[in-house]
């Protein structure tokens, strides 16, 4: 899974990498630990005129069209690649609204089958300290009293393969360049075309250019957010926390 990230980038430089446009509101300040239902960034690819992306500020744990609240956020901040074009809660995302979720690197704990101890966190990023560009959806949800939208978006995660499987499981979709247009297309899936974009999500080298350390327990407390969170610590060393 994927339950904490770093986005230290502004949503400028999003736009630049992205080649896409800034929403009017599409400002997040730079954190080293955004937490689920947090706001979040997103690139998609909405823009009516069709020749650039835009950059959105939404809520992280996608909240379906159908629900009476927004009780199921928390709950659902990753979609399972295995799943998404079935599950009731994302299947219609999934067909219609696709997106990028950028990511300066996230964090992964340690399983117990793993070969680290349990529960120690790892920061992943990239070795070239590029974004992630993490494939996700998103949907929009009307408060049935207010009658005020919510555009929420969730991350994809694929059984881990490569450097990442040691850590965990499970890890986010991480798509090529080659294949962000592709999957920022507006179009409405049709039922042939779903297995076509499953099958882009199967990307050759889901590892490629990863690398990791260990960090301090300090990131397990949400409410630390700075730049330390993600510097490295020796495997057992004695951590102050703060």
């Amino acid at each position: 899974m994927c339950g904490r990230y770093a986005l230290s980038a502004s949503a400028e430089d999003i736009a630049l990498q992205f080649d896409a446009e800034n929403k009017p509101d599409a400002f997040i300040p730079a954190q080293w630990n955004i937490s689920p239902t947090q706001p979040i960034l997103i690139v998609n690819g909405t823009n009516p005129s069709g020749e650039k992306r835009e950059v959105s500020k939404v809520l992280w744990g996608l909240v379906p069209s159908w629900s009476e609240d927004t009780s199921r956020a928390s709950n659902a901040i990753n979609a399972r690649v295995e799943s998404i074009s079935d599950k009731p809660s994302f299947r219609s995302a999934f067909r219609k609204r696709r997106c990028i979720i950028p990511a300066t690197g996230y964090f992964e704990w340690a399983t117990e089958l793993g070969q680290y101890k349990p529960k120690q966190p790892f920061y992943i990023y990239n070795e070239d300290n590029s974004l992630l560009a993490m494939a996700g959806i998103y949907e929009e949800w009307i408060n049935p009293v207010t009658r005020n939208p919510l555009t929420s978006a969730a991350i994809i995660t694929r059984e881990s393969v490569g450097v990442i499987a040691p850590i965990h499981h499970r890890m986010p979709v991480l798509l090529p360049k080659d294949r962000w247009a592709t999957w920022l297309s507006t179009d409405s899936l049709n039922e042939s075309e779903v297995q076509e974009y499953l099958a882009l999500l199967e990307t050759p080298k889901p590892d490629a250019g990863l690398v990791f350390r260990p960090v301090s327990s300090a990131v397990n407390n949400a409410r630390n957010v700075g730049p330390e969170l993600i510097a490295g610590v020796e495997l057992g060393e004695p951590e102050t926390l703060f």
